[in-house]
């Protein structure tokens, strides 16, 4: 690969997903930001003065993109002018989000989206990259149908399954038939803090909109097949989940239990777990975590506080697996949904593109 570098423009760069991909991206091999996009409202400020009072992480903004104004994400053609492709993570709504990432793509500027808009969309690869690499090749058919040469559109699945479906696919040779997930969310995931959403200290809310459907469907798109151009959603396992929102900053928990059709011992999925390695890892990707999963053998890892970090928050931690009465295992899994869930999760899917040729330089 080349060693110039990317120009990258990130789309919502003034919210907390796009406040994430620029810490990031500031110090990345690969990528250097050239174009901050937000709002109309946003646009014409200075970034240090679009942020001000809105900075929501425990990393100050960096410096670097200060002083550097703010334009319209809506402005497609200025901006892809500018940049090799962008991040998106646009607060609008599903509509207007669909409209302006392929307006990107027809603008012969690929997009890599953190946003939930066009993850149901056949020929739109929706990727965690050490699980499902080979959907990339999916962006051959978009690109027909968009009639564009270089643009797509490529996108990450919803934050709440970044823990269960790195776990649970190293066994795929078990046969995984059902789950039942309960995931336990961190208040980051609403895009909120605990100064900005106060009514969360000291509580959980049993119901955070659309997480349910999206923890049973998306894994289905990811462990698909592609068939004629589209992406055709496995048919098992069948999922069943409960989300929660619960009183923490950041990391989402998820509690599993697990029906296999074929007998596995305890020795056997930890090891599994312990030596998997996806894609990312093997090729050496700058944000892929090694290892990308860790399983501890204490009663009461992982906990939130001190394992959401894993891996520079890329990587997946898990514990307490053991028999179940009803399915055959339960156990508990990890993850940064800020990092691993969106923005790193996001930044990896690029890596993995740039590395394989469907990311190229204008």
């Amino acid at each position: 690969m080349s060693t110039k570098k990317f120009r990258v423009g990130v789309l919502g760069a003034t919210g907390m997903v796009g406040q994430r991909f620029l810490t990031l991206l500031e110090n990345h091999p690969w990528y250097e930001v050239t174009v901050l996009a937000a709002s109309a409202n946003s646009a014409g400020q200075k970034y240090a003065d679009a942020v001000k009072g809105r900075w929501a992480l425990a990393k100050p903004a960096p410096a670097r993109y200060a002083a550097l104004t703010v334009q319209n994400a809506s402005d497609v053609a200025k901006i892809a002018d500018q940049v090799d492709f962008v991040f998106c993570a646009v607060d609008m709504t599903k509509e207007e989000t669909a409209k302006l990432e392929e307006d990107y793509a027809r603008a012969e500027t690929p997009v890599v989206s953190n946003n939930s808009a066009h993850r149901a969309t056949p020929d739109v690869p929706m990727m965690v990259p050490e699980v499902n690499p080979e959907h990339a090749s999916v962006i051959e058919a978009q690109r027909r149908r968009l009639g564009t040469k270089r643009g797509f559109v490529a996108v990450k699945p919803n934050c709440s399954l970044q823990s269960y479906v790195p776990a649970i696919h190293p066994l795929m040779k078990f046969g995984p038939k059902r789950i039942a997930v309960c995931t336990y969310q961190a208040i980051s995931g609403a895009g909120k803090t605990f100064e900005t959403w106060p009514e969360m200290v000291d509580n959980l809310i049993p119901f955070i909109k659309g997480e349910e459907e999206k923890s049973e469907k998306e894994p289905m798109k990811i462990w698909g097949s592609i068939q004629d151009g589209k992406i055709v959603a496995a048919a098992e396992p069948v999922i069943s989940a409960q989300c929660i929102r619960v009183p923490a900053s950041d990391g989402h928990m998820a509690a599993v239990f697990l029906q296999l059709e074929k007998k596995a011992s305890k020795e056997e999925i930890v090891a599994l777990w312990r030596g998997f390695e996806g894609k990312p890892q093997t090729l050496g990707l700058p944000s892929a975590p090694k290892p990308f999963l860790t399983y501890f053998e204490e009663e009461n890892r992982p906990q939130t506080r001190l394992d959401r970090d894993a891996g520079g928050g890329m990587g997946v931690t898990i514990g307490r697996l053991r028999p179940d009465v009803l399915f055959d295992w339960r156990f508990v899994a990890l993850s940064h949904n800020t990092v691993r869930g969106a923005a790193g999760g996001a930044v990896l899917t690029a890596e993995l593109l740039s590395q394989e040729g469907w990311l190229e330089r204008k």
